[in-house]
């Protein structure tokens, strides 16, 4: 039988483009013997719209941004959101959501409400993998390297911009690097090398989140390595990001192709198994499950320094994540296949577990 696959992909969030491209991707690469597929498209305002069953792989994205003529209710999103043509119940869910309200917990919390089966990380390490700085924390708990950084909300800043700029400048220095503390694809990132571009990336970056985190600049080789599993995870090979920029922004990653990606990474093998040691444990230590991309800096003295994980990371076959499986030796169609039996194994899992009252 074919596996009713719901896909769940846009989103009210900065990456909204990033996940229809995936969904477009995923979908081209899905054997239509194997899977049925459930298009559900959340539109930039947040409205969830339930598309037809696809018989057949899109042209582009514009056929994925349906009318809100099949707009779903909050009355009926629970029973009708996650059902097939044929009524019958969505074998799993795919949610292909970048950013807030996708990759933070929050669908995955729905999801587990409904107790339906899905790919990828559960509500905790998704939200604590979407904000930087509960994640290094949690890093840090775990004993992993990683470099000095400082975090603020929006009201703390607005009350005392001085106070704040010059604890920045005194732990960490420059160059720095100011980031939303919730949200991917290096949306709202600038580098600083004085006080002007500090203050400019201040109000750039509190326009997509109420909290920042600030990480001091290290000169570093940008490493990288894709985890796969649930309770025993495996690393592919390594990869370097290699940015013609300043840094791996969002125009290098999306737009320009301003950036090279060396896979595997010309690293000495000590290197590349004490990195992939430090993803497994991050990828434990947020219990992470399904997939995750570990993003590392390497050092000129060969020490390294765990940057943060992407519980959702970019998947097109030409995003990192599945290219560094594609070098390991699993191709991009039955990477996919390979996550969804990884949310029916979990799945399965978390229904062995006994209540009592």
């Amino acid at each position: 039988m074919k596996t009713k696959l719901g896909l769940l992909y846009g989103g009210k969030s900065a990456e909204h483009q990033v996940s229809l491209q995936t969904a477009l991707a995923v979908i081209r690469a899905l054997d239509l013997e194997k899977f049925e597929i459930n298009p559900i498209y959340i539109n930039t305002e947040g409205k969830w719209i339930k598309g037809p069953q696809l018989s057949e792989p899109v042209e582009n994205v514009k056929a994925l941004e349906f009318s809100e003529g099949n707009q779903l209710s909050p009355l009926s999103l629970a029973p009708a959101l996650f059902q097939a043509e044929k009524q019958e119940t969505l074998d799993v869910i795919f949610p292909l959501l970048h950013g807030p309200n996708g990759e933070d917990g929050t669908v995955q919390g729905l999801l587990e409400l409904l107790n339906l089966p899905y790919v990828g990380n559960g509500v905790l390490a998704s939200a604590a993998g979407m904000d930087k700085v509960m994640m290094k924390n949690v890093f840090a708990q775990a004993g992993l390297d990683q470099v000095n950084y400082v975090a603020f909300i929006k009201s703390e800043w607005e009350k005392a911009k001085e106070e704040v700029y010059s604890k920045v400048e005194t732990e960490l220095g420059y160059p720095c690097f100011v980031k939303p503390a919730n949200l991917g694809s290096s949306v709202g990132i600038s580098k600083c090398t004085n006080r002007a571009e500090l203050e400019t990336a201040f109000g750039e970056a509190f326009q997509f989140d109420r909290k920042v985190i600030i990480e001091e600049g290290v000169v570093a080789r940008e490493i990288e390595v894709a985890v796969l599993g649930n309770d025993e995870p495996e690393c592919s090979v390594a990869g370097e990001i290699v940015p013609k920029k300043d840094f791996y922004d969002y125009k290098a990653k999306y737009e320009s192709g301003d950036t090279a990606l060396i896979i595997p990474a010309d690293i000495t093998d000590e290197e590349s198994g004490r990195i992939k040691e430090m993803a497994i444990k991050a990828f434990k230590s947020l219990d992470c499950s399904g997939l995750v991309r570990a993003d590392f800096f390497l050092t000129k003295d060969g020490k390294a320094l765990i940057n943060e994980v992407n519980t959702m990371p970019g998947f097109t076959p030409f995003s990192m994540f599945p290219l560094l499986w594609k070098h390991t030796g699993l191709e991009y169609p039955q990477l996919i296949e390979r996550l969804v039996s990884l949310a029916k194994e979990r799945h399965a899992e978390k229904q062995q577990i006994k209540f009592t009252f």
